[in-house]
């Protein structure tokens, strides 16, 4: 990631997003942020959120396409845990509509996902196809794996407990 942020204006000139995928807990999202604060501590804006979030401010939103058109308008955006949004059909479209309207852009995006990119092609839903196929050319995808850091983080609180109730 520090080598992405140091080669930052040839992935921005190229359109090069990432696409972190790996299991829950494994820094998806920690590396994702130090990305946007990377981008932001040279002066660009960044917006960091994920899909539930945008959905929530599209629901609400007087004027729908003004909402999308100011995600979009961010120099760098952070998408995070594609596939845990609402499987609806308003959710779905919604989602094609933020994800097309960035790839058009020619920003460049990170996803943050658990769902493995090789089953991409092989989706049968058409929405979600087009939704994939938009992504996987926007962003490339880097594997994230380790040990979970927020079973780590119970591991440590729990003996730290164990500490204090003296057993």
């Amino acid at each position: 990631m520090r080598k992405y942020c140091e080669e930052y204006r040839k992935a921005y000139e190229n359109n090069i997003g990432l696409l972190l995928w790996g299991d829950c807990g494994v820094g998806k999202s920690f590396y994702a942020g130090c990305v946007a604060n990377a981008r932001i501590d040279r002066g660009q804006r960044v917006l960091c959120t994920a899909f539930p979030k945008i959905l929530n401010g599209l629901f609400s939103a007087d004027d729908k396409n003004a909402y999308i058109n100011s995600i979009v308008d961010y120099d760098f955006l952070i998408i995070d845990d594609l596939g845990t949004e609402r499987d609806t059909a308003y959710a779905v479209e919604q989602l094609y509509t933020v994800i097309d309207e960035r790839y058009k852009s020619n920003k460049p995006t990170i996803i943050t996902t658990n769902l493995n990119p090789q089953n991409f092609a092989k989706e049968q839903d058409i929405a979600f196809k087009r939704i994939y196929s938009r992504v996987t050319e926007m962003c490339v995808p880097l594997f994230v794996e380790g040990d979970g850091l927020r079973t780590a983080a119970a591991k440590a609180k729990t003996e730290k407990l164990l500490d204090i109730l003296g057993g």
